[in-house]
């Protein structure tokens, strides 16, 4: 798929290194030798390889069976880098996944590895420091419930200042600096851009259909009542291991939780917040788990009395936008209105449009019989049907998007109006996969999709 390369200047540890990507989660990564000539870093090809000093570090996507023993995917290995190429498998593992939890990154600073663990979703840093008899963990800074938190050294070569940022669903992003053992200060604040005193957020778990817990954020008004009355607006993705975090949004602040809306962000698997386990689940012929999660999450929110149907909303984009079409042909009845963002809907083709090549390790190759035959069933242009009952929908796109071509949205627009269904569609001729180009055009389009849910959904 690509090739790159990078140089290393750390003082005494200066390295080449070429990579290889073969597959979206597959590459290989390669030491260049004075001569160079390339040594290949005998890691799993399905791993997260990378090197600091004197150490390497292997985050695994698959179990790894080395030197007699075997590590867990998700794992995060420790090793001495100049001995693993001399042959020696000797690791350490940093960090090992738990049932409810993931590793969500880490970062260097010069003597300590800052290391970020997802626990339901909810993030907790610590400290980890190399020593002669092997690494020392400590707690690091605490954080806000539901909040997103991450840390990076500033100059990992010569101090262990770091810069911290702390972000929720009513924090405005804040800037923090510390030094490893001392207390972070706050160096700044976005400003707030709606009055958040009268919400609050809290976290639920749905059972989707194999009994599998899912968990959701939800942020609503204090004291809501449960009639299943409230104008909730529903945001999934469920794809690629990207998880979906608490973050501050001006946008939904403004033209939805100021106006009375509830706002829930499912964590549905596809993602990677219980990490690589809950991404494989969703993978290829898997893929019915991702939209059965969702769909769990819209009957918890009936069930709880958030949000009948009619007054339920879903919006998505790529492969949320995927999410979406599979939520209006699959699971209609969950919902009163949906907008689906920069879409893939056309299975059948999207392998063959702009960069949908290189997503057949997600969602399989169409081309071929025994792929498409599952495929199909979650292909949204194919599974439409003539009498069929559904909700409205919005579908917005983008001329000139080089990742999802703006076929899949214009094909499926034309198809349902052919059918006499419910559907508006906005086109921007600029702005790439990211819908707008500019501020004034993304602010358009969000104006557009708020309005129409908030019209469907809340009768005004």
């Amino acid at each position: 798929m690509s090739v790159s390369a990078s140089h290393d200047d750390t003082e005494g540890f200066e390295r080449d290194f070429v990579y290889r990507s073969v597959a979206f989660y597959k590459s290989e990564q390669f030491l260049r030798g004075p001569d160079g000539a390339l040594r290949k870093l005998e890691v799993p090809d399905d791993a997260a390889a990378s090197v600091y000093r004197e150490w390497l570090l292997v985050e695994l996507r698959s179990p790894w069976t080395v030197a007699g023993s075997t590590y867990p995917a998700g794992a995060l290995l420790a090793g001495k880098f100049d001995d693993f190429m001399a042959g020696e498998r000797r690791f350490e593992a940093l960090y090992e996944p738990a049932p409810n939890s993931s590793l969500a990154g880490y970062n260097w600073t010069r003597n300590h590895l800052l290391v970020n663990v997802l626990e339901d979703v909810q993030n907790r840093l610590l400290v980890l420091t190399p020593g002669k008899d092997g690494w020392k963990r400590e707690p690091f800074q605490g954080a806000p419930p539901f909040t997103t938190v991450s840390a990076a050294g500033i100059d990992p070569e010569h101090t262990d200042e770091y810069m911290m940022d702390i972000d929720g669903f009513l924090t405005p992003a804040g800037l923090y600096y510390g030094r490893v053992g001392g207390q972070p200060e706050k160096l700044k604040q976005q400003p707030a851009y709606f009055d958040a005193s009268g919400l609050e957020v809290g976290q639920h778990f749905a059972v989707s259909k194999d009994g599998t817990k899912v968990p959701y954020f939800q942020v609503s008004p204090k004291g809501m009542k449960l009639d299943g009355s409230n104008p909730t607006l529903l945001y999934g993705y469920g794809g690629f291991e990207v998880s979906m975090y608490p973050y501050y949004s001006g946008v939904t602040g403004r033209a939805w939780l100021s106006r009375g809306g509830v706002y829930a962000l499912a964590n549905i698997r596809g993602g990677s917040e219980y990490g690589p386990r809950w991404h494989q689940a969703a993978l290829k012929a898997k893929r019915h788990r991702a939209y059965e999660d969702f769909a769990a999450v819209a009957e918890d929110l009936a069930a709880r009395g958030v949000a009948a149907p009619a007054r339920l909303g879903a919006m998505g984009g790529s492969n949320g936008g995927l999410l979406i079409g599979n939520m209006l042909t699959l699971y209609p009845g969950l919902f009163g209105a949906l907008v689906s963002q920069v879409p893939l809907l056309d299975m059948k083709s999207y392998s063959h449009l702009l960069a949908g090549a290189s997503w057949m390790a997600e969602y399989g190759d169409p081309d071929k019989p025994e792929d498409w035959e599952y495929i199909k069933t979650f292909s949204p242009y194919h599974n439409l049907e003539k009498g069929a009952a559904y909700p409205p929908v919005l579908f917005t796109t983008s001329t000139r998007d080089d990742r999802v071509h703006p076929a899949h949205a214009r094909k499926m627009t034309a198809k349902m109006k052919d059918l006499g269904l419910d559907v508006r569609y906005y086109e921007n001729i600029e702005g790439g996969h990211g819908g707008a180009a500019n501020n004034e055009q993304r602010a358009l389009m969000s104006a557009l999709e708020y309005s129409f849910l908030w019209q469907k959904l809340a009768g005004k």
